[in-house]
């Protein structure tokens, strides 16, 4: 339905004349006709009564008037959510309960004027598509995993090392620890049923497991997190990976531990991802405010993958 059409009804309905309509939208009047007799023909009724004093509403005309109204406001909404400024940034977290949702509520905080629209996307292939596409602004993802490259006009920057805790059941060998070296869980159990091949994380600890002689173990169905904790916490034999700023909350008799890694600490690499062109200028600010947040990667006393570390310039 013709958007122009539906104002114009509706100015003449305001105005009550066809002259002092087409005045306050800056057309003639013979335009005002043209666009209320289109109107009239695609719905098959007549919306006024021309006479001497003017257009009159008729039966149908009155009935029609308010969704006209609604209409347009509608239409008026729709073209604000993409005018430049004023649709909401999207941007795509993993998960809302993850350290990623943080750095997103703290650029919140620190900006409450920016709208956010905060989506949740499983894998990083969707993820990377979606912000090629311009379906999301930005996402969150290790990126460079073997053998996969960024599409062309797509960037990416780090903007947050993550360093991992153990987490732990109260009978666990290391539940009283005040820190552990990642040797030191050599051959140890560590079971995180949410590793599915191909994902980024999974790609990261089957390194981790590799650089250190861990055994990850993947089997079972991933319940979620409550599970997990329930599973974990009456286990002497079990743990987890976590990352440091993971919120996490459980029962008080479960009396879970997190226990720092250190010598090397392994770090998870978070990278910001958007597309080079996107011109949303509150982009321009989240990329900002993490980039200022970011103190850079330590450059020693870390473990990070091989495919995470800056390329060393080639010899000449």
């Amino acid at each position: 339905m013709d958007v122009m059409a539906m104002r114009t009804f509706v100015a003449v309905a305001d105005a009550g004349q066809f002259q002092e309509a087409a005045a306050g939208l800056s057309i003639t009047p013979q335009a005002v006709s043209k666009r209320v007799a289109a109107l009239e023909k695609e719905l098959g009724v007549q919306l006024f009564t021309r006479d001497a004093r003017g257009a009159r509403l008729t039966i149908d005309g009155q009935a029609f008037l308010p969704h006209a109204r609604t209409f347009l406001h509608s239409a008026e909404r729709a073209v604000a959510s993409v005018r430049p400024g004023h649709r909401a940034l999207r941007v795509d977290v993993i998960g809302r309960q993850l350290s990623l949702a943080g750095l997103l509520r703290g650029f919140h905080r620190a900006h409450p004027e920016i709208e956010l629209d905060v989506v949740t996307l499983f894998d990083s292939d969707t993820a990377i598509v979606a912000v090629r596409d311009g379906t999301i602004d930005a996402t969150f993802r290790a990126v460079t995993m073997p053998g996969r490259q960024l599409p062309r006009g797509v960037e990416a920057t780090s903007v947050f090392d993550e360093p991992l805790h153990l987490f732990t059941g109260p009978r666990h060998d290391f539940a009283n620890a005040p820190a552990l070296t990642p040797a030191q869980l050599a051959g140890r159990r560590i079971w995180m049923p949410g590793n599915l091949p191909g994902t980024e994380w999974a790609a990261y600890y089957d390194e981790l497991a590799t650089a250190f002689g861990i055994t990850i173990d993947s089997v079972g169905p991933d319940f979620g997190i409550e599970p997990l904790l329930d599973t974990i916490a009456g286990s002497a034999t079990l743990a987890n990976f976590v990352s440091e700023m993971t919120p996490l909350v459980w029962p008080a008799g479960h009396d879970l531990r997190r226990i720092p890694l250190k010598d090397p600490m392994p770090l998870y690499p978070h990278s910001l991802i958007w597309r080079t062109h996107n011109p949303h200028p509150s982009l321009a600010s989240l990329r900002r405010h993490l980039t200022a947040a970011y103190p850079g990667r330590p450059t020693g006393g870390i473990w990070t993958p091989e495919w995470s570390r800056p390329r060393q310039p080639e010899p000449s």
